[in-house]
């Protein structure tokens, strides 16, 4: 996997403003689209078209500090079929203009090339389990929130807030498969989606694919197939926010597994509102 983005990269250093085909790229390397964007914003901290973005403007940057005559040429050359198009996104990368940037060469924000390098880490050994399972459904009381990297989101505590202590129990009780108890999931996300992006998360359980549904329950379906689950206890939220970068760094690089489509789910197991033990479980295929 390493090789692949450090290709990837190379590519897009290659190809200019020619659209990349992810898919194509992935499917060359023995990889899928989907887990490649998911490693790549992983390790890059970054989406793979916030980087593209990042590394023309950095390119065009540098033309106009140089004194380049033609906004408009630089513009085109950098994939941007006008100077108002062009000047929002250098404005949202530099802070500044194209032609403050030409007049007064800077300040200008540089994305440097990324390259991945293979660290040895794995002193702390990861608590994983492969598991098979049928087809099931997720179902419960779902919302649209914003996605945040880092810290608490108080969008998922106020909907989580906002339903009834009964409405918590009856839930409990409705769930009739695995993962039993109460669930946290995250579904309806891009791979590479950046901060801020829609995500949908559902509080609620799961239940076998015969199981009747609540006609006031949401549902999310999920055909059978194999999960990756990590087990992890300590301070929350950090410990399960650094549980998922270590899946990317760790897990993934060193096991013949990828991800596949679907939900993220986390079970608690333990939770007193600053301390947690859960896993997460991640839909996974064999690579």
């Amino acid at each position: 996997m390493i090789g692949t983005l450090n290709a990837l990269v190379d590519l897009v250093e290659a190809v200019g403003v020619d659209e990349i085909d992810v898919a194509a790229f992935a499917r060359e390397h023995g990889t899928t689209e989907y887990h490649l964007r998911r490693m790549f914003s992983a390790l890059a901290g970054m989406p793979l078209s916030e980087y593209v973005r990042r590394r023309r403007m950095t390119l065009a940057g540098a033309e106009l500090a140089a004194g380049a005559p033609s906004l408009l040429d630089v513009a085109v050359r950098h994939g941007y079929g006008s100077v108002e198009a062009f000047g929002r996104a250098f404005r949202a990368v530099h802070g500044i203009g194209p032609a403050d940037a030409r007049r007064e060469g800077g300040p200008l924000r540089t994305q440097p090339t990324l390259r991945f390098r293979l660290s040895v880490e794995g002193s702390t050994p990861m608590d994983v389990t492969i598991t098979h399972q049928p087809a099931f459904a997720l179902v419960g009381h779902a919302a649209e929130v914003p996605l945040i990297h880092e810290g608490v989101n108080p969008h998922i505590q106020a909907h989580i807030a906002a339903i009834p202590p009964e409405e918590h129990a009856r839930l409990k009780a409705l769930g009739d498969a695995e993962p039993s108890g109460i669930l946290a999931v995250t579904a309806d996300i891009e791979p590479d989606a950046p901060e801020g992006s829609t995500l949908t998360y559902l509080h609620g359980v799961a239940l076998k694919e015969s199981t009747a549904v609540p006609g006031d329950l949401d549902a999310l379906r999920l055909e059978e197939g194999a999960w990756a689950v990590f087990a992890a206890r300590g301070p929350f939220p950090e410990t399960l926010q650094n549980l998922w970068a270590a899946t990317a760094t760790e897990w993934f690089p060193s096991n013949p597994w990828r991800l596949r489509p679907g939900p993220s789910i986390v079970r608690y197991l333990e939770f007193s509102g600053d301390f947690a033990s859960c896993e997460l479980w991640l839909p996974v295929e064999q690579a």
